[in-house]
């Protein structure tokens, strides 16, 4: 099949959802489709991939600075080249939501008849800038759902976001993201990480990796930090905090200051590759305390690493820890019980040990590239067709 994929961060620059679109692509291309991305300059620096023989048309953004306040407006280029080459694709695969570039691919897609599948990645509710959001569903999105071929929930949770917007049930799929873990099988040495960045050796590493944005709760992290340095005296640790800034970095560097714990807080700014992994070697856990989450890819690494997390009981996050099991879970903004979960695991290496080999399995088993990209290979077939 001829496949166009469609999001405006390519390569995996930027976590999440370019990760997918990374792996997806690159796993398609390994069983003999033609696949091609559509995408923008966010984020992008350097120069073209071309491994795995994937075509990239990019397109510079009218303007840097809508693209802060997530418009995402690319240069009138992209309409021409949208309008002319669509029609030439079996199937597109749009991912995100609220993406105003997405009218315009919507738009020729139904016009040319080329059957779409839609993958919002947990963006359906209107968390924040709910005015503007409804907005957008009215004009946009309610029409971007309904002419969807298929549409693709990551959880039972996201299946249900879909139906509240008025998808019927035959055109939702439930397809959990999935990890490449051949890019695991050989792990950097321990101790990497720390000697990149002078931490002492005997330091214990609580690690953070994501995007660097409210949602996140990385607010609630560094509350109960200080809460273990401080009311549980707890002294031989780092926390770090490694991801791109995403609108809340200075806001996070204020809350460090003012709760004095500058001295054992590192941040690190976004971390690739060997880096990246080297980092979730070194360290005894991984933190995810978010608000909101759908089905985060930083989860997965973590486990292809052998590493317990401690996660916010919200979202697709309920489905992909186990407590007790996989690692432990809290509840959202209750800043007590992360701490002691934390401690938990850090004053029960054996246990964490354990959970972080059951996670690892838990992926094995359930959340592989190559079990994802089967079954979405099937919805492609299906809406083709169809």
């Amino acid at each position: 099949m001829r496949i166009l994929q469609v999001y405006h961060i390519f390569p995996a620059s930027f976590g999440g959802v370019s990760t997918v679109v990374h792996q997806v692509t690159k796993e398609l291309c390994k069983r003999g489709h033609e696949v091609h991305v559509l995408t923008t300059d966010v984020y992008f620096e350097g120069e073209e991939n071309r491994e795995h023989k994937v075509k990239v048309y990019r397109f510079a953004l009218v303007s840097q600075t809508l693209s802060r306040y997530n418009l995402i407006v690319p240069e009138i280029k992209f309409l021409s080249w949208t309008k002319r080459m669509v029609k030439k694709y079996d199937c597109i695969h749009i991912h995100g939501y609220r993406n105003p570039y997405n009218a315009v691919i919507h738009h020729y897609a139904t016009k040319c008849g080329v059957p779409y599948v839609l993958q919002v990645h947990g963006s359906l509710p209107r968390i924040a800038k709910k005015r503007l959001k409804m907005v957008y569903d009215i004009f946009f999105g309610y029409r971007l759902l309904k002419d969807a071929s298929k549409v693709i929930a990551l959880s039972r949770v996201e299946a249900e976001q879909y139906r509240s917007m008025g998808v019927p049930e035959e055109k939702i799929a439930i397809i959990p993201n999935g990890i490449d873990l051949s890019e695991y099988t050989e792990l950097p040495p321990k101790g990497a990480f720390k000697k990149k960045f002078n931490i002492p050796g005997d330091r214990k590493i609580i690690l953070y990796l994501g995007r660097i944005h409210k949602t996140k709760g990385i607010d609630f992290l560094v509350k109960a930090y200080a809460h273990l340095i401080n009311g549980m005296n707890f002294k031989d640790t780092v926390l770090v905090i490694a991801g791109p800034d995403d609108g809340y970095l200075s806001e996070i560097k204020s809350l460090v200051q003012g709760l004095g714990i500058s001295n054992t807080i590192l941040f690190t700014g976004p971390l690739y590759g060997k880096d990246k992994v080297s980092a979730y070697v070194d360290s005894e856990m991984y933190v995810l305390p978010s608000r909101y989450e759908t089905f985060p890819m930083t989860v997965l690494e973590a486990y292809a690493c052998s590493k317990p997390t401690i996660a916010s009981r919200v979202g697709g996050l309920k489905d992909l820890v186990n407590n007790g099991e996989t690692g432990l879970l809290f509840e959202p903004g209750n800043i007590e019980q992360l701490a002691r979960n934390i401690l938990y695991l850090l004053d029960n290496n054996g246990e964490a040990k354990e959970m972080g080999l059951k996670g690892k399995e838990f992926v094995k088993e359930n959340f592989t590239i190559e079990t994802a990209v089967t079954k979405l290979e099937k919805v492609y077939e299906e809406i083709v067709e169809g």
